[in-house]
C-alpha cells in the first residue's frame, strides 16, 4: 500500500511499516470480532450495556438472513511472517428516501492499541468507501462520541461532514416494549 493524498482534506495516509489487506469477515473470525467488540465498548464506557454474544453476532453476519457485514484488516511485519487480525469494520445497508438510493451504516471500526496509527483505520473506511461506490450507494455514515477527539479529529481530515444539526435517537429495552403496546398520550 502506497501514501495516498487527498488535496481537498489535505489528508495524508503515510506509508505502511506493514503489510496490509483487507478482506471479508469469515465464520473464524467471530471470538475476535466479538472481543474486539468487548473491548471497544471498554473504551466507550459502556461495557455494562454488552447484551449481545458471539453466538448472536455469528448470527446476524452468516446466519439464514444475514443483517450485518464485516470486514477485517489484516496485517504482518515482513512477507515471511504469518498474517495478524488488525481491525474490523462492522456494517449494514441504509437507505435515503432524499436521494431514493441505499447507502451504508459503519456500526463499529476497531483497532487494537498495537496496530493504531498505522493506516488500519484508514485502510478499513477507505475499502468500505470503495464496497460503497461499487454497490451503487450514495453515502458512507457513521457516528462517533463527542468525547472522542482523536477519531473526530481523524474523520475531519479525511474530508467526513460533521452533521450537528442532526440528533441521533434510540428506542430500546423496556421504551421499545412500551412504546410498541400503544404510544399513549402524546404532547
Amino acid at each position: 500500500m502506497r501514501a495516498s493524498s487527498d488535496p481537498h482534506s489535505g489528508y495524508c495516509q503515510r506509508p505502511l511499516p506493514v503489510d496490509l489487506t483487507i478482506r471479508d469477515a469469515r465464520r473464524e473470525d467471530v471470538e475476535v470480532i466479538f472481543g474486539w467488540i468487548l473491548e471497544l465498548a471498554e473504551y466507550e464506557h459502556g461495557r455494562a450495556y454488552v447484551t449481545g454474544s458471539a453466538e448472536l453476532l455469528e448470527d446476524a453476519l452468516f446466519g439464514p438472513t444475514p443483517s450485518a457485514e464485516a470486514l477485517i484488516a489484516e496485517a504482518r511485519s515482513d512477507p515471511e511472517a504469518t498474517w495478524q487480525p488488525a481491525g474490523f469494520a462492522l456494517f449494514y445497508r441504509t437507505f435515503s428516501t432524499w436521494e431514493a438510493r441505499p447507502g451504508i451504516w459503519l456500526e463499529d471500526l476497531y483497532v487494537p492499541p498495537a496496530h493504531r496509527r498505522s493506516g488500519v483505520g484508514g485502510a478499513l473506511l477507505a475499502h468500505l468507501a470503495q464496497i460503497a461506490l461499487a454497490r451503487g450507494h450514495t453515502r458512507l455514515e457513521w457516528a462517533a462520541l463527542d468525547w472522542n477527539e482523536l477519531a473526530l479529529g481523524f474523520y475531519a481530515k479525511i474530508g467526513a461532514a460533521r452533521l450537528d444539526e442532526w440528533v441521533l435517537h434510540r428506542l430500546d429495552g423496556a421504551g421499545l416494549d412500551r412504546f410498541a403496546d400503544g404510544p399513549g398520550p402524546v404532547g
